[in-house]
């Protein structure tokens, strides 16, 4: 047997070819092993001069060299690799947007699903351009459940209810409240579905004001004289400053508009198309809703202001002109004969410049300045023409 050395037990971690469990002793071979066949020595081999000489092969031709074959001719090569730079970028603007964090939801509620419309509350004006350009309401994606529940507050005598919904709002930047009046009988069917007015409120002042001005027992009396169908009425929070209920640096009350209209058809039976919607409100809820009524056009069928104005609105109504046509828009605008912070003078040449656009419009000036009383006097003919213009 070859002769044998022994070696470390710890040569088999530095990389050995042997192997062997540690703490044994791996035996190497000195010599080949006796199977091996022996070789001859160097000193046994002929001589290179004395072997014969190998013949002389002939040299093969050498081949041409062909021109690299093109499977494309060059415009459209470009054009594939135009399009794989566009891909590789989609991905990387995909894939950030997914990466990127979106703002948490208040403590309390589950989260809410935006697009990028309304995923930053404080972005600016500019991303709702399109939205004026085409008529319809700021797309902000899919609620995700579970939805928030309207919270009864109060149950009127006739039998309706004040209730609050409350829910993270992603137009304004906080965790919004605003009130329902949901009308006699809501609570005792659980199929049928009603038509709905969205009240804007004016400066310095709260959703609460549409109960001070007797929303809900008007509402009571048109539906218990059979005067109107019982509808649901919706009055906005957004901020104690509305600013013309336009969006801001800060609070996006135009885009919380849209926002509402949204989570109130998923919450409430209403009936969920134009044909059933109004918007009305007073002072500068005036002018949010004849604003947001004809820069959403697809989603109210009624507005109405009370004592309020309509300054740089002309641009809106004359792209309404065509959308008219087919999407009717029943208005109705007044103001009070001594109003000082309103020029009143403007409502029926603005109501003539509506129906010359194709909408149905009609103005009224009454006694009273800019103040509650002439909106209390006059607000059961106000619901009235709304009531009576939506499809129930």
């Amino acid at each position: 047997m070859a002769a044998m050395a022994s070696i470390s037990a710890s040569s088999w971690l530095d990389g050995t070819p042997e192997w062997a469990w540690p703490g044994r002793r791996p035996a190497v071979e000195l010599a080949p092993a006796a199977w091996v066949p022996a070789l001859p020595t160097l000193s046994a081999l002929p001589a290179l001069s004395t072997l014969p000489a190998l013949p002389e092969l002939p040299a093969l031709p050498r081949a041409a060299a062909r021109p690299r074959t093109r499977t494309l001719p060059r415009p459209l090569r470009l054009a594939r690799l135009a399009l794989l730079i566009a891909v590789a970028v989609a991905t990387f603007v995909i894939t950030t947007r997914l990466a990127h964090s979106r703002p948490a939801a208040a403590e309390g509620f589950a989260s809410i699903r935006f697009d990028d419309v309304l995923t930053n509350p404080f972005a600016g004006a500019a991303t709702v351009d399109a939205d004026a350009t085409a008529h319809a309401a700021p797309a902000i994606g899919e609620l995700a459940p579970p939805l928030p529940e309207p919270v009864p507050i109060v149950t009127e005598p006739a039998g309706s209810t004040i209730a609050s919904i409350t829910y993270p709002s992603a137009a304004l930047g906080w965790r919004d409240r605003f009130l329902v009046y949901l009308p006699p009988g809501y609570y005792a069917s659980a199929t049928r579905r009603y038509p709905v007015i969205y009240l804007l409120h004016g400066d310095d002042q709260p959703a609460s004001s549409f109960l001070r001005l007797g929303v809900a027992g008007t509402l009571d009396r048109l539906t218990q004289t059979h005067r109107i169908q019982p509808m649901i009425a919706v009055m906005l929070q957004g901020a104690s400053a509305p600013q013309n209920w336009e969006n801001t640096s800060g609070p996006r009350l135009y885009s919380y508009v849209a926002e509402v209209q949204r989570l109130t058809d998923r919450v409430l039976r209403t009936i969920p198309s134009r044909s059933a919607r109004a918007i009305a409100g007073y002072s500068m809820g005036g002018f949010g809703a004849m604003n947001v009524a004809l820069t959403q056009l697809g989603a109210y069928s009624v507005v109405e202001s009370w004592e309020g104005q309509f300054a740089n609105l002309s641009h809106e109504l004359a792209a309404d002109r065509t959308l008219l046509r087919r999407l009717p828009l029943h208005a109705f605008v007044w103001g009070g004969a001594q109003d000082t912070v309103v020029d009143t003078a403007a409502d029926a040449p603005w109501a003539a410049a509506m129906r010359a656009a194709g909408a149905q419009a009609a103005s009224a000036v009454y006694p009273g300045a800019h103040a509650f009383a002439p909106i209390e006097a006059h607000l059961a003919q106000m619901l009235s023409f709304a009531a009576r213009a939506l499809r129930s």
